[in-house]
């Protein structure tokens, strides 16, 4: 009975062990451990915005989350929520998170101390905190990160002395209590390593030191001296920060390229030559209107794709590019395609990007010309559920918002899942620079372009739901927007004739053959209102991106049809004298289309 007990006991002590090892992974009740850690991170925070909506317990996956991207194995590695008016503390459970690579939470009013837990993020290579109102000390285990390169933690409360920190750059402008109050002190430089002593320690010291006069004549010789020492360092360290500035953009190929702009890496000219075999012809992927796109193997076998830019005006746009480039590296969105890092000389601006190694949907559509299989439907449908999500993020959850300009399959990138990543989402504003907000000549691929964007040039996020509507019709219909109807000697774009197969109720007759009847005959009925609601003629009738997200997750698509059928045939002042057919509107713009491709690296 004795002996029966003890191995009773014995079980449940292993019993007690493996349940502690699987909570390590798992909660108590089997949820993906990142999704727990990222609800209690949300549940900390005070989002007025609701922008991190989606986060929910109940979910298995949170890589289909806004503000969340995941690596390829499917671990949650970098959070991206600058700019979202967030305010609250930030959770410990972010410790939780074990891959993540990049937090950039900057630009809100999160306050609190920051959790000691993030020391225990071991590939993390940036943490932005900066303009924020956390307060207490930097915590000491941020030292242990030894594979951070990037710490921000400007313009914040916080106090006390300053770790060890490994950090390639590490900023602490802004933080008074820390750098004193002028502005102009040594903090505000960017200290590739810790200061050796702080205020507050030195004030520690000279509080200790009492007993006796020759102990204070020393102290007081050891403070002048430290001092001196901080300040010669200080004006090295800006010094150096300053001609670090102004040689950022010099062609340099000793230029040691590791060092980071933010997360983003500067790679040498000839180090993107070389990886691209010397800009061989056979490893172009696509060609567009801002340049050409290389595949290639850098020295760690890593493969990316090059973009080469053309008709960029390098004269005095330096900065300019550096900042806007900056800009568009904070739009983190698991639907959006990620900038890796950038080249610049003294004639050339190429961007590096990820290998996206299922190509363009645009390409996918006409696989079977290469004996590839076509799309089935539910991947087509989830392409425009993951489009639909990166182009809001680009709209209403990107600070600044950026408007596309040119949505469509040719522009839409599959990476290894088949997942949707938003290409090219950033180049029309990083190249437009001598453009206005109007234009005569209009930018984009006809048969996509908004009707207003082609009378007046003036872009807006409605210009994008045209787009994505007109995608949506590519999906279906497996055919670009210029070549629909060809087969029958028909005159006229893909819009022109879904309206009248619409109107006649022959939708099947739309449906792409190489689907072979495969597909859901409902979806495609409610796929094809959107695309029309998306693409009105009037841009205030067309739906938000979130409206759009929202009716093809099957949220309020009757009512919005319902209203758009009650409105009258579309005509504001714009469009007065002009006809209501989208083909003839083009032939009768007196606009200067040029009609490129923009396509982004596939």
């Amino acid at each position: 009975m004795e002996e029966r007990s003890f191995w009773l006991w014995r079980i449940g002590l292993l019993v007690l062990a493996l349940l502690e090892i699987s909570s390590a992974t798992l909660s108590p009740t089997g949820i993906n451990y990142e999704v727990v850690a990222l609800v209690n991170i949300k549940n900390t925070l005070h989002d007025p915005y609701n922008v991190l909506e989606s986060w929910d317990i109940n979910s298995v996956d949170p890589c289909s989350w806004r503000m969340v991207t995941c690596s390829p194995d499917g671990y949650v590695s970098a959070l991206g929520l600058p700019s979202q008016s967030l305010s609250g503390t930030l959770s410990p459970w972010i410790g939780n998170l074990t891959n993540l690579q990049s937090v950039l939470l900057q630009n809100n009013a999160i306050s609190g101390i920051i959790p000691a837990a993030i020391g225990r993020l071991d590939k993390l290579q940036t943490l932005d905190l900066s303009n924020n109102t956390f307060t207490g000390e930097i915590p000491a285990s941020l030292g242990d990160l030894k594979n951070l390169n990037y710490l921000d933690l400007s313009f914040n409360n916080l106090s006390g002395s300053l770790p060890k920190i490994s950090a390639r750059t590490f900023k602490i402008i802004g933080n008074p209590l820390i750098c004193g109050p002028k502005i102009n002190s040594n903090c505000s430089a960017v200290f590739p390593e810790p200061l050796p002593l702080s205020p507050d320690r030195l004030k520690g010291q000279s509080d200790s030191e009492t007993s006796g006069h020759h102990m204070a004549v020393a102290f007081g010789a050891s403070f002048g001296a430290a001092f001196s020492i901080i300040i010669v360092i200080g004006l090295l360290v800006l010094w150096r920060y300053r001609q670090n500035q102004q040689i950022f953009f010099d062609v340099n190929e000793q230029y040691d390229r590791d060092v980071c702009l933010g997360h983003l890496r500067r790679y040498t000219f000839k180090e993107l030559r070389a990886a691209t075999d010397h800009f061989s012809s056979k490893n172009i992927l696509g060609r567009g209107g801002f340049g050409i796109v290389y595949k290639g193997c850098l020295n760690d076998r890593t493969l990316v794709a090059v973009k080469r830019l053309k008709d960029y005006n390098v004269a005095g746009g330096e900065i300019q590019f550096q900042t806007e480039v900056e800009t568009i590296s904070l739009a983190v969105h698991r639907n959006l395609l990620r900038l890796s890092g950038f080249c610049t000389t003294e004639n050339e601006r190429l961007l590096v990007y990820p290998y996206m190694p299922n190509g363009s949907v645009a390409s996918r559509l006409r696989d079977n010309i290469h004996g590839r299989p076509a799309l089935d439907w539910a991947r087509r449908k989830n392409i425009a559920l993951g489009t639909a999500r990166g182009l809001l993020y680009l709209h209403e959850q990107c600070d600044p918002k950026i408007i596309h300009r040119d949505v469509k399959a040719a522009n839409i990138l599959l990476d290894e899942d088949f997942e949707a990543v938003v290409g090219d989402f950033g180049l029309a504003k990083l190249l437009d620079h001598r453009d206005s907000h109007v234009t005569t000549a209009v930018r984009g691929t006809v048969g996509h372009i908004a009707p207003e964007y082609l009378s007046t040039g003036q872009s807006s996020e409605k210009t994008d739901v045209f787009g994505f509507g007109i995608l949506l019709l590519e999906l279906i219909t497996g055919q670009k927007a210029l070549d629909f109807g060809k087969a029958a000697n028909q005159k006229g774009v893909m819009l022109d004739w879904v309206k009248k197969l619409h109107q006649e109720g022959k939708l099947n007759v739309l449906v792409d053959k190489d689907l072979k009847g495969n597909f859901d005959r409902i979806e495609l009925a409610e796929m094809v209102q959107v695309a029309l609601l998306c693409t009105q003629f009037n841009p205030s009738h067309r739906p938000k991106m979130s409206e759009v997200l929202k009716m093809l997750e099957g949220d309020g698509l009757a009512e919005k049809w319902e209203a758009s059928q009650k409105v009258e045939t579309p005509r504001f002042r714009s469009f007065e004298n002009h006809p209501q057919k989208y083909s003839d509107f083009i032939e009768e713009s007196s606009l200067v289309v040029e009609a490129m491709e923009l396509s982004g690296p596939r």
